[in-house]
């Protein structure tokens, strides 16, 4: 799908496309309508009549339809579509839809933190299909993106007997371990934050920090930037600011039979979860 920014300050244009527009409903707990009984998902997309009233969200448009998000209550459907977050299904929707729904998400959360001016407390209204906004005074507020760093520590080990760091939260199910992150503070390359996120999280100092892919996470405006990095599991684990719970190394043969057994693995939507497969598989 094209996002077509091009189009955003065409209010004429859009006014059309509106009235031809497929729109995603989004309500204020980020769900959409899914239809989980085809394979892949599918989003239940409205016409622009049948949409909730609130500030017309552009998201771009493809050879044959125009698309729009609204925040607003969900549809009301008997039977068959049920509200999901993008976490639950994101990984079963296809390209199209999972585009769509993230972005949808991301827009409409920025949306609803800057009605108001953060300099001068003015109101501000949406223009250009919902991709800025405006103070009274004419100010230009655009959306936001917080940058954050998710890493796969690893030994550089070939074969079962490799391992990786992994670290858990408090308040997540029993068992699971994930990928380390944070966020990229201010003056900060995302390198760098990889490098001290992992020293205050486990007090482990890594090398060779390389550069994976990215995943925007729109909860409530990320985009994580993936690593791998490498490490002496020798050195010792210490939780300095003690943000996790508990971190320790794990052979792959360990993750492996999680992984294979559906057990707390971190969901597969995310880039933590693409981390750790390809470490699994030796891509990585």
């Amino acid at each position: 799908m094209n996002r077509a920014a091009h189009r955003r300050r065409d209010t004429q244009w859009l006014a059309d496309a509106w009235k031809r527009a497929q729109v995603l409903v989004v309500d204020a707990d980020g769900r959409a309508l899914v239809d989980t009984s085809t394979r892949p998902y599918e989003l239940i997309l409205v016409a622009a009549d049948a949409a909730p009233d609130g500030d017309r969200l552009f998201l771009g448009e493809d050879d044959e339809q125009v698309y729009f998000a609204v925040r607003g209550e969900l549809p009301a459907e008997t039977g068959g579509p049920e509200p999901h977050t993008v976490r639950a299904v994101g990984a079963s929707l296809g390209a199209r839809d999972a585009g769509l729904f993230v972005e949808a998400v991301a827009l409409a959360n920025w949306h609803d933190n800057i009605a108001y001016d953060p300099v001068t407390g003015a109101p501000t209204q949406a223009r250009d299909g919902g991709w800025v906004r405006v103070s009274e005074g004419g100010a230009q507020i655009f959306p936001r993106t917080d940058p954050a760093m998710i890493v796969l520590v690893h030994d550089g080990v070939a074969g079962p007997a490799g391992r990786a760091l992994l670290g858990r939260q408090a308040e997540w199910p029993p068992g699971r371990y994930s990928t380390l992150a944070g966020f990229v503070e201010p003056g900060e390359s995302a390198e760098a934050a990889v490098v001290r996120e992992v020293a205050e999280e486990t007090g482990v100092a890594v090398t060779d920090v390389r550069y994976v892919g990215s995943q925007p996470w729109p909860f409530p405006a990320s985009l994580m930037l993936g690593f791998s990095a490498l490490a002496d599991p020798a050195q010792p684990i210490r939780r300095v600011d003690e943000e996790l719970e508990d971190a320790r190394w794990f052979t792959r043969d360990e993750i492996r039979a999680q992984r294979d057994a559906n057990r707390v693995m971190p969901m597969t939507t995310s880039i933590a979860y693409y981390l750790i497969s390809n470490w699994l598989d030796g891509i990585i």
